[in-house]
C-alpha cells in the first residue's frame, strides 16, 4: 500500500474505522490541535472525539476558514497541529482541495491527514485517490482509506504515511495494538486488487462516462444534483419521510438506492446517494432514469419529466433483475 500512494510505510487494520479511531489519541496530545471540516466522515470526528488534542471544526470547504485557525494556534503556540478532511466527502460527492490544503500545512508547518476512501483504486490518473489527483502523491504526511469499497474487499483499512508516523502508529494507536491482524487472505485479496486497480485505465474511463450520462440525465430531468463529477452522486430531497418514500418507491420499480437522513446528514437535508460502477450497461441506466423520473413526478419531487434520455454508453445504479 505504501508503494501505491509514494508513502514511506503503512500499517493495516481490520477496517478504515478502526485506522481513523486509533490514529488522533496516539499522534496529538493536550498541547497539540486537529483542525477538522464540519463534513468529515463520522470515523474521523470519532478519533478526534477520543483523543486529548484540542479541536477545531471549519466550515466545508473553506480553506480561509482552515487559515485562520492555522494563525491563530501558531500565535498561541500550539504545538503539533493536523490539518484533516476527507479526500471525497461521502455524503456530498465533492472532493476536497487538497492543494490548498497543502499549501497552507506547508506556511504554517501543519501536517495534513486525508481520509481517502471514497477514492482509492478508481479516481486520479492511475487510481491512486485524490492526492494523486492533485500531484500530492509522497506529499501528505496522513493517508487513511479501506480496501472494502473500490478496491472489492469486504474488510480491511491501513494508515499510509511518513515514516516517522507510522512508526510512532506502531508503538502508539490502540487499534492497532489490542485488535487482531488483518487475515493473510484478505491481505492477499488486497494486494492482488491493488495491482488490478493500477492497470484498470479503461474501467476508469467507463466510470467516468457512467458519471457524467448520469448526472446529466437526472439534473435535465429537474433534480438537484449534488458534488462535482462523482460516482457518488447525491440526489437532494431535503425532507427525510419524503426521502425514505423515494428510496422505497424506486424499490418498487426495481431500482435499489439507500436514502439519508439525520443524523448522517443535517436535519432538512435528506437526499438519496446514488453510487455508480464502471460494471452497469447503458440499458441499467435507461431503466433507473426511467424510474426516478416516474418517481420524482409521483412524490412531486419533480415537476415535469424529461423522458427517458439517450444515454448510450453510460450506466448508473444496482438494478434489481
Amino acid at each position: 500500500m505504501a508503494e501505491f500512494l509514494s508513502a514511506d510505510d503503512a500499517i493495516l487494520h481490520a477496517s478504515c474505522y478502526q485506522a481513523n479511531v486509533g490514529l488522533f489519541s496516539a499522534l496529538l496530545g493536550e498541547c497539540d490541535l486537529a483542525i477538522s471540516d464540519e463534513l468529515n466522515h463520522g470515523t474521523i470526528i470519532d478519533g478526534i472525539r477520543l483523543g486529548k488534542a484540542r479541536r477545531r471544526i471549519v466550515p466545508h470547504a473553506e480553506p480561509a476558514a482552515v487559515e485562520r485557525e492555522l494563525r491563530k494556534a501558531r500565535a498561541a503556540g500550539a504545538g503539533r497541529i493536523l490539518v484533516v478532511t476527507d479526500g471525497v466527502f461521502s455524503m456530498d460527492g465533492d472532493v476536497a482541495d487538497l492543494a490548498a490544503l497543502r499549501r497552507l500545512c506547508d506556511e504554517y508547518e501543519a501536517m495534513l491527514m486525508v481520509d481517502d476512501s471514497h477514492a482509492t483504486g478508481f479516481w486520479g490518473p492511475t487510481g491512486r485517490g485524490t492526492i494523486e489527483q492533485h500531484g500530492l502523491l509522497g506529499r501528505v504526511e496522513i493517508v487513511t482509506s479501506t480496501f472494502g469499497k473500490a478496491l472489492g474487499g469486504g474488510l480491511g483499512g491501513f494508515v499510509a504515511g511518513r515514516g516517522d508516523v507510522i512508526a510512532m502508529l506502531r508503538q502508539r494507536s490502540r487499534s492497532y495494538l489490542l485488535s487482531n491482524s488483518l487475515p493473510p487472505a484478505l491481505v492477499g485479496a488486497a494486494l492482488a486488487a491493488i495491482e488490478l486497480a493500477a492497470g484498470a485505465d479503461a474501467a476508469r474511463e467507463r466510470l467516468r462516462r457512467n458519471t457524467v450520462a448520469l448526472r446529466a440525465g437526472l439534473s435535465t430531468a429537474g433534480f438537484r444534483v449534488g458534488g462535482v463529477g462523482h460516482p457518488i452522486v447525491p440526489i437532494l430531497i431535503g425532507d427525510a419521510l419524503l426521502a425514505a418514500r423515494m428510496a422505497d418507491e424506486l424499490f418498487e420499480h426495481g431500482v435499489f438506492v439507500v436514502a439519508f437522513f439525520h443524523p448522517v446528514v443535517p436535519v432538512g437535508q435528506a437526499r438519496i446517494r446514488v453510487q455508480l460502477s464502471a460494471a452497469h450497461e447503458p440499458a441499467d441506466l435507461e431503466r433507473a432514469l426511467a424510474a426516478f423520473v416516474a418517481v420524482g413526478r409521483q412524490l412531486g419531487v419533480i415537476g415535469w419529466a424529461a423522458g427517458v434520455l439517450n444515454l448510450a454508453g453510460a450506466s448508473c445504479i444496482v438494478v434489481a433483475p
